[in-house]
């Protein structure tokens, strides 16, 4: 027969046990639940940026990307491409280069959106837009990495980033207005 000190003994471990597993279950789903980053992009568009000369070749605008990392796990992201859509064609690629985001925190990333003014300019819809002051355009991004939970819990994470880009020319004036929508996948 068991004695009576080791039933308490295992009771009380065993509720022990139920106990902080509850604690981890709710803290998973609660404080350490995945959330979504938020991405911003600011093209850099000064006086004389967008002047083209040679209306074949490409166009250069420095671009920041600000990535604010809601969760309580780093991200480590690796070399990507980010593309730029005017009209449903591609007419321009970001190249996203690897960064660390760490946890909690907003990064800002440097780099150049090489713009293809030929394939804007064969549009139909192009000088319509140009004439209406607005140009609008939409930027897709696919980043693979990882998430580090605890520095040592790793998991594969891809964050899907889509943003509208809303360009106004108003009286060689340059306004940019972005609203981008992120998910991140497990």
């Amino acid at each position: 027969m068991v004695s009576k000190k080791l039933k308490i003994c295992m009771s009380v471990s065993a509720l022990f046990l139920i106990i902080v597993i509850a604690v981890i279950v709710a803290l998973i789903f609660t404080v350490f639940k995945i959330k979504d980053p938020v991405v911003t992009v600011h093209p850099i568009i000064g006086p004389g940026s967008l002047s083209v000369t040679n209306l074949s070749s490409s166009v250069f605008i420095p671009t920041l990307i600000t990535i604010t990392n809601p969760n309580y796990g780093d991200f480590r992201s690796v070399n990507s491409t980010g593309h730029v859509n005017y009209d449903g064609n591609v007419v321009a690629d970001i190249p996203l280069a690897s960064n660390f985001i760490p946890a909690r925190s907003q990064i800002n990333i440097s780099s150049n959106a090489e713009f293809n003014v030929a394939k804007m300019i064969e549009d139909p819809k192009f000088l319509l837009d140009i004439a209406s002051g607005t140009l609008n355009f939409t930027s897709d991004a696919v980043m693979p990495g990882k998430v580090i939970i605890l520095k040592f819990i790793k998991m594969k994470a891809t964050t899907h980033s889509s943003c509208d880009i809303s360009l106004g020319i108003v009286s060689n004036r340059v306004h940019v207005e972005s609203n981008c929508v992120t998910k991140i996948k497990i």
